[in-house]
């Protein structure tokens, strides 16, 4: 289920009105790129997309596209640079600088945001850092881009360049701005954590494991886990959980939607699923989908613990597709479910 994405409509808005022209030589990079009509509705000759996140990834790729993965674009600069940033603020003022740094000089700079994302921010902050920028409005969203840069700041823009990078937070772990619950151990995961049996053996995965703080706890807690894979579907997140398992050597990293399920069975699985694809509202139907991977993946008798928001309709696919079902603990708005499949 693909939902609307306006920001990405927006963002083309400049060259449908003739306020922007595609550049005749020399293409363009897209970073955080996803797949629309507006990059199929006209020739876009020399376009590189770039996206971190597997879903996306994969949308453009099917879709002919040339996409890489983060930070493997061509080592060139590009005379337009297209950007949808992210609402976390310093991964987006981070995302900026990489955007100028990547125009050059003389490229142009394009982003678009939606309204209730943070759009009159990050106009704000890309002519803090860029100069006096452009700015059309449509569909609640903001399309701004650079101008000429005769007053732009070099050196605020070297300091935003590292405002996303990697450092340590709470309980030793590595993480990084823009990543889910990237400053704290979320709520949720830490009751999972709480309720993992010790007892867990054989080989396991992780899914949607982003930095790898319940595949940490699983390890520490069931020493006769002989292998355990994390799955993610963000690649910032998995190259942060190969930092906090660096000491495991029996763990897998696979950069994987799990959607699309899963390679290989196992004899138990944990999971603390998405919910949310890249708008606010609630998509039950992606944790809906985990379970029933989960399900196909298991071996008999193995065991799923999973958490979830307590108003999440889960119970009916798993009585469907697990034998036992219990309720482990309900606590501060959350659930700890264990099932075990037939």
């Amino acid at each position: 289920m693909k939902e609307a994405d306006a920001a990405l409509d927006v963002l083309f808005h400049p060259f449908e009105t003739g306020a922007l022209a595609w550049p005749r030589a020399g293409g363009a990079l897209f970073l955080r790129a996803r797949d629309g009509w507006p990059l199929h509705a006209s020739a876009r000759p020399g376009l590189v997309c770039e996206q971190s996140y597997k879903p996306e990834f994969d949308a453009l790729s099917r879709s002919g596209l040339e996409v890489v993965e983060e930070g493997a674009a061509p080592d060139t600069t590009f005379p337009l640079v297209l950007v949808l940033p992210p609402r976390q603020r310093d991964e987006a003022r981070a995302l900026f600088a990489r955007a100028l740094d990547r125009a050059g000089d003389d490229g142009v700079v394009v982003a678009c945001m939606h309204n209730d994302e943070g759009a009159k921010t990050g106009q704000a902050d890309l002519a803090r850092v860029a100069g006096a920028v452009n700015v059309l409005s449509k569909h609640h969203c903001r399309v701004f881009w650079t101008g000429t840069r005769e007053d732009a700041d070099d050196a605020l823009r070297a300091q935003w360049r590292t405002l996303d990078a990697p450092r340590v937070v709470v309980e030793g772990l590595t993480s990084r701005p823009g990543v889910f619950a990237w400053d704290r151990v979320d709520a949720a995961s830490a009751l999972l954590a709480r309720h993992l049996p010790n007892d867990l053996a054989g080989e396991g995965a992780d899914l949607g494991a982003g930095t790898g703080y319940l595949a940490r706890e699983v390890l520490a807690r069931s020493p006769n886990v002989r292998m355990l894979d994390l799955y993610e579907a963000e690649a910032r997140a998995l190259a942060l959980a190969k930092i906090n398992l660096a000491a495991h050597a029996n763990v897998g990293f696979h950069w994987h939607d799990v959607t699309q399920g899963l390679p290989r069975p196992y004899d138990f699985i944990v999971m603390n699923p998405p919910f949310h694809a890249q708008g606010r509202a609630d998509r039950t139907d992606i944790g809906k989908r985990f379970i029933e991977v989960a399900a196909q993946a298991l071996a008999p008798r193995g065991r799923l613990y999973l958490v979830a928001n307590r108003h999440l309709p889960y119970e009916s696919v798993l009585d469907a597709r697990f034998g036992q079902v219990r309720t482990l603990a309900a606590q501060g708005g959350f659930k700890v479910i264990e099932a075990v499949r037939a």
